[in-house]
């Protein structure tokens, strides 16, 4: 008798065991997630304590002025330089050798960088002769809207403004265009949308530059707008920063120019200015 109450006491003893881990085990997979929850809310919040400090709060022209004072303290980058740069910004996230092409979203080698084709080459999504600055430390260098594009494609799109409509273009992922307007594919609508919209608030005439400017037209040529406005507000609405745009911002604010794309941490920011 003794002997079977002994073995019945280690079983309760091991059923109880197996109880107490069952109920801890959820307790500790919980806890990471928690943690990179408040991680991630902690950074949200920092930025707008520290960073944006000036702009939070503000609406219109106000918030404008506010985030342009804010992001025009930043590091300029010479031209070739930027080619390091993007192969850093917009590294394929599963193939560290590679970047993505914007337009496109083919993931290509580091390596082939150039003007041939096959090759990519420095995008300037806010094309440079729309204010006639070229390749000029500063609007002409800036990586917030400088990409990696395929270098037929980036010619297609040439210095043409964004709207909706248009015939595909050959090896773009699903961009159209016609004989004044770009669109790109749907995947980075809202990345293009935010460019435009960081370079109407970084460029307002100072530095020598032109006062760049969003507006509501196409066929803009050497004037410095980009449009169309209305056009690039839905696609702001319709395609939200995902994680290859943060950590895209990211990198140039910890790296390179130290300065962010606010559109990218607030797109609700382009309403309430535009």
């Amino acid at each position: 008798m003794l002997a079977i109450r002994t073995r019945r006491r280690k079983a309760a003893a091991l059923a109880a065991a197996a109880a107490l881990a069952a109920v801890a085990a959820p307790s500790l997979a919980a806890t990471p997630a928690t943690a990179t929850t408040a991680s991630a809310a902690t950074t949200a919040s920092d930025y707008d304590s520290t960073y944006y400090k000036d702009a939070v709060g503000k609406t219109g022209d106000s918030l404008k002025a506010a985030l342009h004072t804010i992001i025009s303290d930043q590091t300029k980058l010479s031209y070739s330089a930027v080619w390091d740069a993007l192969k850093a910004t917009d590294e394929d996230p599963d193939n560290s050798g590679n970047v993505i092409l914007l337009y496109s979203g083919v993931s290509r080698s580091k390596s082939l960088n150039g003007g041939d084709t096959g090759d990519w080459n420095r995008e300037h999504v806010w094309a440079k002769s729309h204010g006639d600055f070229g390749t000029s430390t500063g609007p002409g260098t800036d990586i917030h809207h400088l990409r990696p594009s395929d270098v037929r494609v980036n010619s297609v799109r040439g210095n043409k403004d964004f709207d909706n409509g248009g015939s595909a273009v050959s090896g773009g992922g699903g961009s159209l265009t016609d004989s004044d307007s770009f669109e790109p594919r749907d995947a980075v609508k809202g990345d293009v949308a935010r460019m435009i919209f960081y370079m109407a608030v970084r460029y307002e005439g100072g530095d020598g530059f032109a006062d760049l400017e969003a507006n509501d037209r196409v066929d803009n040529g050497s004037n410095p707008y980009i449009g169309k406005l209305s056009v690039l507000k839905a696609w702001n609405d319709e395609d939200p920063p995902d994680a290859f745009e943060e950590r895209r911002n990211q990198v140039i604010y910890d790296e390179y120019q130290h300065n962010r794309n606010p559109f990218v941490d607030h797109p609700e920011w382009v309403e309430s200015i535009w």
